[in-house]
């Protein structure tokens, strides 16, 4: 699997997984009926709140137990990128209780152009995502102008198609998405979240 460079100190890993699923799964989300679609929402203190000049955007949420093409396959690349972010960090591994894909499921995301998440923002805002450790990100096609910019790290990831990244939830891993007045833009998207013990 190959790798996406990126400095070990600012605890983000990048690889790039197979594009075919990438694009199976954007031609999915096209020929999918609108009526499935959700505009996508954005939360911040334990509001959630659907304004297209914060976010603009279609989206469709997964079952973390979705095993359907091409999602199946999709699922065993990420946990490869995992496998490979727990060797850089391996407290992830070796230090942290058990996580997994969070159980309110994941998002495949398309901005139209013109469209996107161009505020900063993190992905652990208050109680309300109190499970979440780690995000997951990967652009399923090329957009030239339409990366990421993480504000802290001074760092920008090109939306290049199969690079999917995993990074910590929050403040510190603060982002925006760059806006395309160009080009179409889709990810798929979503968090890892400690495990819920049961209290029985």
């Amino acid at each position: 699997m190959k790798e996406y460079k990126i400095n070990k100190k600012h605890f983000i890993g990048g690889w790039y997984i197979d594009t075919k699923i990438c694009d199976e799964i954007f031609n999915s989300f096209k020929k999918t009926p609108d009526v499935f679609k959700q505009q996508g929402a954005t939360g911040y203190k334990n509001k959630v709140v659907v304004d297209k000049k914060i976010k603009n955007s279609l989206e469709i949420t997964i079952s973390p137990d979705n095993e359907n093409y091409p999602l199946n396959k999709y699922k065993d690349e990420l946990q490869k990128c995992l496998e490979k972010y727990q060797e850089r960090f391996p407290e992830v591994a070796n230090q942290l209780e058990k996580f997994n894909i969070a159980p309110s499921g994941y998002n495949i995301q398309h901005y139209p152009v013109g469209g996107g998440f161009g505020k900063w923002h993190c992905e652990r805002t208050g109680l309300t995502e109190p499970y979440r450790i780690l995000v997951f990100m990967t652009y399923l096609n090329d957009v030239p102008d339409g990366g990421t910019f993480f504000k802290y790290q001074n760092l920008k990831l090109p939306a290049k198609k199969g690079l999917t990244t995993i990074w910590p939830v929050d403040w510190t891993h603060t982002h925006k998405g760059e806006i395309s007045n160009k080009h179409e833009k889709c990810i798929i998207t979503g968090w890892y979240d400690f495990i819920k013990k049961d209290k029985n």
